[in-house]
């Protein structure tokens, strides 16, 4: 382990056990939760029709290349943290130093609390499976309900977390194998083919459908670099973070492509565009009720295990940095008793409740163009940095045909902030905006004390 890797170990005080099985397995247990049993229809009404399995194929070739980009940072700083790491140690010697790492901060507070969110509006989706007569009212009530549960299991000293991991990781097995195993069955190629008329003639309104499809795409891809923010607890990081970054893009794109094709060969695209629970009525249809039942049942633990995991998790994030000194001082409070960061860990769970409220198809672009300029964008620019500004730091792994995979993510990014919608695109700025504000206010306030 060279003097960098060591450095880090001795600041985090942490155990290097993980193994490329180990580090594969946490990924594509995150990437593969509640996200393709809620956004099927999503992604269908972006393109109106299944040619948005191109949405698909092209988010794999972004999530293969900007997997690259963490991996080459994640080697170099296999430190937790992730992208705060990144951010804080390529940008040391610019004048925007401390400004990257405050904003990957403020930007979370944007959308990470809006990723949890779509878990709980998941849930509440899947409960109308049992609950027909559900109607808004009840539908707000059942998400801060299930909000305010979550929060009050944690409001404690946590030390099962691993276990509950294990139990997710197995229902998403179940639920794949379950989906995948009735379309290999019940697949009728004519409806899982039933292009609509000039499906893929070139227009303005095909490439806008083809970047809202792509980005739902990225929301579902979510969590290939999970092990990037575990990095100081993997065994030789420089050779297992690319593989498992790489394998579990792969693997979790097919599973994405057998689950989409299973369920539309199924059920005809134009009526799965209506479903609020697509993987009930699939299951239903093919197998009758008892296996609707069962599959719902499956997703609500996998919602409830997933949203467990993510406010645990994310938590953890603004806490940290307060306590490295990088954003307020309040969020480095820990509970008296438990020992967990309290006021953390309450905002988040207030913020994600508050965007339960909102509708799943405003959720998701917000959560992703509120991370896409400092956090996707930010790490892309820092790979650049390291390579010519911080020599101190050896990079063990370097991305395969550099720069290209860095381009390519870069242009992915792009086409993805700009497609998404005014609204989205403003939402986007405009939290970045506030976040160059509460810096400025932050670092003023710091400098004094």
């Amino acid at each position: 382990m060279n003097g960098e890797h060591e450095h880090i170990k001795e600041r985090y005080g942490l155990v290097r056990s993980f193994g490329l099985l180990q580090a594969t397995a946490l990924n594509m247990s995150n990437m593969v939760g509640v996200g393709p049993f809620i956004t099927i229809p999503l992604i269908i009404a972006a393109m109106g029709g299944p040619q948005c399995m191109l949405g698909w194929a092209l988010g794999a070739v972004l999530a293969l290349c900007d997997g690259l980009v963490w991996s080459e940072l994640a080697a170099a700083m296999p430190g937790s943290g992730g992208t705060f790491v990144y951010l804080r140690e390529s940008f040391a010697k610019t004048r925007i130093g401390r400004l990257m790492p405050f904003l990957f901060i403020w930007q979370f507070i944007f959308s990470g609390p809006l990723e949890i969110a779509s878990g709980f509006i998941g849930f509440t989706q899947y409960v109308s499976y049992f609950w027909r007569g559900m109607g808004p009212v009840e539908s707000k009530l059942v998400t801060a309900g299930i909000g305010i549960a979550i929060v009050a299991l944690l409001y404690r000293d946590i030390r099962e977390v691993g276990k509950l991991t294990v139990v997710l990781w197995a229902g998403m097995l179940v639920t794949v194998v379950a989906v995948i195993g009735t379309g290999l069955v019940h697949f009728d190629a004519a409806k899982a083919l039933d292009f609509p008329p000039n499906a893929f003639t070139f227009s303005q309104g095909f490439f806008l459908g083809l970047g809202s499809a792509m980005l739902i795409a990225m929301y579902d891809f979510l969590g290939y670099y999970d092990i990037c923010f575990v990095a100081g607890e993997v065994r030789n990081p420089e050779r297992v973070i690319p593989k498992a970054i790489i394998i579990s893009v792969i693997a979790v794109a097919f599973i994405y492509a057998a689950i989409n094709f299973s369920m539309i060969g199924v059920i005809p695209w134009r009526e799965a565009i209506e479903s609020k629970f697509i993987a009930s009525d699939f299951m239903d249809r093919a197998w009758g009720g008892w296996a609707g039942s069962f599959i719902t049942v499956l997703i609500l633990w996998t919602c409830l295990a997933s949203v467990f995991a993510l406010i645990l998790g994310f938590s953890r994030i603004p806490y940290a940095a307060a306590l490295d000194g990088y954003f307020f001082k309040a969020f480095a409070r820990v509970h008296p008793r438990g020992k967990f960061p309290y006021v953390s860990l309450l905002t988040v769970g207030a913020l994600s409740i508050l965007g339960g409220m909102l509708s799943l198809d405003w959720v998701v672009p917000a959560l992703i163009t509120a991370r896409i300029v400092v956090q996707f964008m930010g790490q892309i620019v820092a790979v650049h940095l390291l390579r010519t500004q911080r020599p101190d730091i050896e990079r063990p792994y370097r991305m395969w045909l550099y720069p290209l995979p860095s381009i390519v993510a870069l242009v992915g990014w792009i086409y993805v902030f700009g497609t998404s919608g005014w609204t989205f695109v403003l939402y986007g700025l405009g939290t970045l905006g506030l976040g160059i504000v509460a810096f400025l206010l932050w670092d003023r306030a710091t400098a004094r004390a």
